[in-house]
């Protein structure tokens, strides 16, 4: 195009190779539920598709000239705009909770899903033990290894691995909730307790064969989808509790886009 061309401008060209990415990505996941030849032929798919998009935006961005209609004399209008009632932006709510409250939940959640746990050990194996130790068995070898007898009984290894990793995943799952309830309509937090669980239950149900071989070989299902409720109603039921606050889109505008004025230079004294 002609520099000194008004009547276009050069705008990005249009590619298909996000659309490609996006379905190497859908490939990968579902290969997980799936059979591995899925996922293989997904990794594929988003290799190539990451080097045809790469090679659209560089070393040169690709673009393309699009004609621009001719300046149109607009009249001002005498007509008033009715101002939009506060809390109408569903996606972007007016308050949200801060994050402590989602570490709070996460907390509350994962005692509450303890208690569940325990009451499993206890009827199933007569030990308490024996659920902290399978949730430690993914990333401690010598409990993968070991046998039913091994795993009723006290371990300090398994202690900590398996309080870390509760804690860790409870916690980001409390952050999770604390930053998603806002979003939902009202009366929802206690359906979302209900429901979301029963999705992560979906979720570790196909990927724990690969995670932790001993705690899928071990598991019972009944016991855990009731131990995920507890989390989710005790996470849900502490953060729906705590104090909302304002997000920025109750701002003026002018301090949204982070306009900040400038003083006025002082007067010179004179002299």
């Amino acid at each position: 195009m002609n520099e000194k061309d008004t009547t276009s401008i050069l705008v990005p060209a249009p590619t298909a190779w996000p659309f490609v990415v996006a379905l190497g990505l859908t490939l990968i996941c579902a290969g997980l539920v799936t059979h591995a030849v899925v996922s293989i032929v997904g990794v594929l798919v988003l290799l190539r598709s990451s080097v045809g998009w790469w090679y659209d935006v560089l070393p040169d961005q690709r673009e393309e000239a699009v004609r621009v209609a001719a300046a149109v004399q607009v009249s001002r209008s005498s007509r008033t705009v009715d101002r939009l009632a506060r809390g109408h932006r569903a996606q972007v709510p007016a308050e949200t909770h801060t994050y402590t409250s989602g570490l709070w939940g996460g907390l509350a959640g994962a005692g509450a899903m303890s208690v569940v746990a325990v009451i499993f050990g206890l009827i199933s194996q007569g030990s308490i033990w024996y659920p902290i130790n399978l949730l430690a068995a993914g990333v401690v070898r010598s409990l993968a290894e070991a046998p039913i007898d091994q795993l009723r009984n006290f371990s300090g290894v398994g202690l900590i691995a398996g309080t870390l990793i509760h804690g860790v995943i409870s916690i980001l799952v409390g952050l999770l909730y604390a930053v998603s309830l806002p979003m939902f309509p009202r009366g929802a937090s206690w359906r979302s307790g209900l429901v979301t669980p029963l999705l992560f239950s979906g979720l570790v149900a196909s990927t724990l064969g690969f995670i932790n071989p001993t705690l899928n070989a071990r598991i019972d299902w009944g016991w855990f989808v009731g131990s995920q409720l507890a989390f989710g109603l005790a996470a849900s039921w502490v953060i729906a509790r705590t104090e909302k606050i304002a997000t920025m889109q109750n701002l003026p505008l002018i301090e949204r886009i982070g306009f900040e004025g400038q003083d006025e230079p002082e007067e010179k004294s004179e002299l």
